[in-house]
């Protein structure tokens, strides 16, 4: 069995297109349909669902994806014993969730790039849950995942927690709240059932954020009213400043808001906890041990920093 038959194919199922993972291995599309099915011929079983958009495999071939990707690390990590000392090169595949992406990111990025230049960062955003279950498949190398402080982690992985993220409640300042602090100064003081009268501007489901709220609500029994589900906390918080409903975000994303001064931050006790941070990998590849080690100091550096106003 070829290995470059193997990438191929790996290749293939992480582009989706058989156009784009021939540009990425630098092949002609015709030569990268023979080593697909060469690999095809060898294991006696279709592995693409060549009629989807994107090509997606068959069920066959998400096992043999899984156990391709398990070989060709294996093959990474015999050529860096066979080279010991050498500069990490080939892929590191890391997932973040939207709020990382929009804060933290750009700093690690460039201390990777300047320390492992041979190394390509292929990097994906999704919410906490989906990563979770693409490193526990090896389809990411490693994560970045948000939970609710009460989550527990999977033992399959193994988990670094980099930050506490505190969150905070937010409405349009022209939202009448009653104001329940000495003398009215002061944030408005709303309990769980006060906050469950309105509706919420909310990023969709998976969303830690948005899980710690639900299962607040829930465990309540109080109504959860979403008015609209919206991507990105920077469309979220203009909504919220018109007026559409109540948001949740980090203090770090409401400092960095052009909406911030049209809006006011409610205290809630009774959603105190926050979200725990944390970076998730499976059995790592030795070339990827040093790159990973970075990535979650740099991680961690980006996550302490104080809130920018």
């Amino acid at each position: 069995m070829n290995t470059r038959d193997l990438q191929a194919f790996v290749e293939v199922v992480d582009s989706g297109s058989m156009v784009r993972a021939a540009t990425k291995l630098h092949l002609t599309q015709p030569g990268l349909t023979r080593r697909v099915q060469n690999l095809e011929t060898t294991l006696g079983v279709p592995l693409l669902d060549r009629q989807s958009k994107p090509m997606k495999p068959t069920g066959a071939g998400k096992e043999v994806y899984v156990l391709a990707r398990a070989v060709l690390r294996s093959v990474d990590d015999l050529l860096a014993v066979a080279a010991p000392g050498s500069e990490p090169a080939g892929e590191l595949k890391i997932g973040v969730p939207p709020f990382l992406s929009e804060l933290a990111l750009e700093q690690p990025i460039d201390r990777l790039r300047a320390a492992f230049p041979r190394l390509t960062l292929r990097v994906t955003a999704a919410w906490s849950p989906t990563l979770l279950e693409r490193v526990m498949r090896a389809e990411l190398d490693a994560a970045v995942v948000m939970t609710p402080t009460s989550t527990t982690l999977p033992d399959t992985v193994t988990a670094t927690l980099l930050a506490v993220q505190p969150t905070v409640v937010v409405a349009s300042r022209s939202l009448p709240l009653p104001r329940k602090a000495k003398r009215g100064q002061g944030a408005p003081r709303l309990t769980l059932a006060e906050l469950a009268q309105h509706a919420w501007v909310l990023s969709q489901d998976g969303c830690g954020m948005r899980s710690a709220l639900s299962r607040a609500l829930g465990a309540a029994s109080l109504r959860f009213d979403v008015a609209v589900e919206a991507f990105g906390s920077e469309l979220q918080l203009s909504l919220v400043a018109r007026g559409v409903g109540l948001g949740i975000v980090t203090p770090g994303q409401l400092a960095a808001s052009a909406h911030k001064d049209a809006l006011q931050v409610i205290d809630a006790p009774e959603l105190s906890g926050g979200l725990n941070v944390w970076l998730v990998h499976g059995t790592l590849p030795g070339r990827l041990v040093r790159p990973l080690a970075l990535l979650r100091d740099t991680l961690g550096e980006a996550l302490a920093q104080p809130v920018r106003q």
